[in-house]
């Protein structure tokens, strides 16, 4: 089974859509786990209501929020799946037959452990802004995994058990977490990307500050830190994250 986890906040509007992609898919043997953390409006009415009559699609509302990571964590924690596949409430795949090809691909090189694909940006009207493929085989995307996060998180599939042996996401490391957890699954085995495009991601019009964006070049470093030893191109990836980190004073 693939367990496919969602953690929603505030997505009532959208999370029908990811859901709906997701049974979509030609390979029916998954549950679907809606992680509501809280949310002051009625996501939990609105998803539980569209879906009570298909026992593939569980939903549960935590009774306080835990922010993303703590989560997703606990979404996976409670999955059945030999597989885990992540889509975010407000994304919406793109091709039915992307689980099919990603657990044929991972049941057959037991030594990998995530598998991901390309991305289409789209804005709130579904149109397309850009699309994106990224590196494919293991070996391009260890020269870069330091300097940049080689996997849309809403392409993502992995082995739960590599997972737990990675001890899940980092919730020091907040909407980077999947970064951190990328990381240290290629501690434990292999990756790889498909040149095909699995994903909508929803491209939010609103402009990310300066603090915020600052947070994420400090997080830069300190993944380079952490897992330089394990990956070529540290003092690409340092100086970098590290110029990014200047940059963001100057404006």
């Amino acid at each position: 089974m693939v367990s496919v986890v969602t953690p929603t906040y505030n997505r009532k509007k959208y999370v029908i859509k990811a859901i709906d992609s997701v049974l979509s898919q030609t390979y029916k043997n998954i549950e679907i786990i809606i992680m509501d953390d809280c949310s002051p409006d009625d996501t939990f009415k609105v998803v539980s209501d569209r879906f009570s009559q298909d026992l593939r699609v569980k939903i549960f509302k935590n009774e306080t929020n835990l922010g993303f990571p703590e989560n997703l964590n606990k979404g996976i924690s409670i999955a059945q799946g030999k597989y885990i596949a992540r889509i975010d409430d407000d994304d919406f795949w793109s091709d039915n037959e992307k689980l099919e090809k990603q657990v044929n691909f991972l049941d057959s090189h037991q030594d990998y452990v995530l598998t991901g694909g390309g991305s289409i940006w789209v804005n709130e009207n579904d149109k397309e802004i850009f699309k994106f493929l990224l590196p494919e085989k293991d070996e391009y995307i260890r020269k870069r995994i330091l300097s940049d996060n080689c996997f849309v998180h809403s392409t993502a599939v992995f082995k739960k058990e590599a997972f737990e042996l990675a001890k899940g996401y980092d919730k020091k490391l907040g909407t980077d977490c999947d970064w951190g957890l990328w990381l240290e699954l290629g501690k434990i085995g292999k990756f790889y990307n498909f040149p095909e495009y699995f994903t909508y991601y929803l491209k939010w019009p609103q402009n990310v500050s300066n603090s915020v964006a600052r947070d994420g070049y400090k997080t830069r470093i300190k993944l380079c830190n952490k897992y330089g030893r394990y990956y070529p191109g540290y003092w690409t990836a340092f100086f970098l994250g590290g110029a990014y980190y200047l940059h963001s004073f100057l404006f």
